[in-house]
């Protein structure tokens, strides 16, 4: 459900996440912050519209390759407007923020 969703993007402070099927790797959508603001869009009379996270997400967001080059992915951050570039290869989500923080830790002096 999508406020499930809201609640999980405000519960981890973040301003959104991929969305995977239901084998946890294949990419099908990403949802926002601006996603998620189509909740209020399509209320009326104060009351909150329902429904699922695939009724409100990006599909098909723009995406990019593990070994794509830097400034090509800063030309397509560029060219959207998309605040976030899923990695995927063949598919599958392969790389997340998460992924790139963790990479981040270890390899940084303390």
């Amino acid at each position: 459900p999508i406020l499930e969703a809201v609640d999980f993007l405000l519960e981890n402070h973040i301003t959104g996440a991929p969305v995977v099927g239901d084998d946890e790797e294949k990419l099908v959508g990403l949802l926002s912050e601006k996603d998620c603001l189509r909740l209020i869009a399509r209320g009326v009379d104060a009351e909150m519209p329902k429904g699922s996270v695939g009724d409100f997400m990006t599909t098909e967001p723009p995406t990019i390759e593990p070994d794509m080059n830097i400034y090509f992915a800063a030309g397509v951050f560029l060219s959207h407007t998309m605040r976030r570039l899923p990695v995927v290869e063949k598919g599958k989500l392969v790389i997340t923020r998460f992924d790139i923080l963790r990479a981040i830790q270890t390899s940084l002096p303390r």
